[in-house]
């Protein structure tokens, strides 16, 4: 019988996102102590942040994951390459890219598989994982089991539905994203190998959003939202799974108690 999960569980699927353009060395210095204390899957973050958090994280058991080519993927290959490198020689354990999505569109899929399957070289040379975010907003379902064949083929460790920072003009004329949907988590998980993990991010800010992603195979988020989805296990009874996760309990008054829902 497989053991109950815990709230520590919750905690690594989750990446503390920290993308916002504005973004100080104060607020990257918080949200690095955040994600410890939330005992995070990882920190996501800049590539020129990526020294600052390998330091800050450095024994806390929370990767460092850098995004490279951000948020639009249309860097040459060689420059994407080559960032990836520097961000993992300089401590990132991985990486975050963005599918080009005007080849995507075209229907360029050589010209897509080559940027992946270089960038995914460089990462396993550098003993990183490799995360293809798709920028789903933008496709149509076709182009999404197109891309989840291509990186099933290449062998990247995820796949991902968007960067948050994907807007697409809408019916008013104002610029907004959906970022994950059930719809294309479904459809993700569908088309991608068993092997292939599957990373939600955009609009997972509750914990119920998170265990109803996990629901469809998910097993990564990325999130701002990375305390008030971890207490809010710990406040309905998740055992907490670490001795930080306690910590946070106790300073919630939460109980540890049996696994919650």
């Amino acid at each position: 019988m497989s053991p109950a999960p815990t709230a520590l569980d919750l905690a690594k699927m989750i990446e503390h996102s920290l993308l916002h353009p504005t973004l100080t060395d104060a607020q990257l210095d918080a949200g690095c102590r955040l994600a410890i204390e939330c005992d995070a899957a990882a920190a996501c973050v800049q590539p020129w942040y990526v020294p600052r958090a390998a330091a800050l994280l450095r024994g806390s058991g929370v990767a460092v994951c850098a995004v490279i080519g951000f948020p639009h993927g249309n860097s040459h290959t060689e420059i994407k390459v080559r960032e990836t490198e520097l961000a993992i020689r300089e401590g990132a354990h991985e990486i975050d890219m963005v599918a080009r999505s005007g080849h995507v569109l075209g229907g360029d899929y050589h010209a897509v598989a080559d940027d992946i399957r270089r960038v995914n070289d460089a990462c396993r040379a550098g003993g990183a994982l490799l995360k293809v975010i798709f920028e789903n907003d933008y496709l149509e379902d076709a182009h999404v089991i197109r891309l989840c064949e291509v990186c099933g083929q290449i062998g990247v460790a995820f796949v991902k539905t968007s960067t948050g920072y994907g807007f697409v003009r809408q019916a008013g004329g104002d610029f907004n994203y959906r970022g994950a949907t059930d719809h294309h988590l479904r459809l993700m998980r569908a088309h991608c190998p068993p092997a292939v993990q599957i990373k939600a991010a955009g609009g997972i800010r509750t914990l119920d959003d998170l265990l109803r992603v996990r629901g469809l195979g998910v097993t990564r988020i990325g999130a701002t939202a990375t305390r008030a989805i971890v207490t809010a296990a710990l406040a309905r009874g998740w055992a907490p799974g670490s001795a930080r996760l306690a910590a946070l309990a106790g300073t919630l008054g939460a109980v540890a108690g049996p696994a919650g829902r």
